[in-house]
């Protein structure tokens, strides 16, 4: 099994404006391997009471990858932009058979 590739959108602070608030530029970033799948039911009502928020995506992350999957931040795969909602879940990786670790949850953005 294999992932596709996808595009993060990084939010890296690069100083402040004139009125202390904090300047951000955006980094696109390529992460291959990523699982895309379809949330359960269960996965899209505890988005909806955590964050209100429709979970439409789960994303399995790759082991190796050492992005900050931060909530908020932009995903772009399938011709579509994402929003990752909340935080990652993330596993012990020598107790997770295969190479993907931790699943990041995306709601529709555009």
């Amino acid at each position: 099994m294999r992932g596709i590739t996808v595009i993060l959108y990084e939010q890296r602070k690069t100083g402040v404006n004139a009125l202390d608030e904090d300047l951000y530029e955006e980094t696109r970033c390529e992460v291959e391997n990523v699982l895309v799948g379809q949330p359960t039911e269960q996965e899209i009502i505890e988005a909806l009471n955590l964050y209100g928020k429709k979970a439409v995506y789960i994303l399995g992350i790759p082991k190796e990858d050492t992005h900050i999957w931060t909530a908020g931040e932009k995903v772009e795969f399938f011709g579509e932009v994402f929003r990752i909602i909340g935080k990652p879940i993330k596993g012990i990786d020598n107790l997770i058979p295969g190479p993907w670790n931790m699943k990041v949850r995306v709601e529709s953005y555009e």
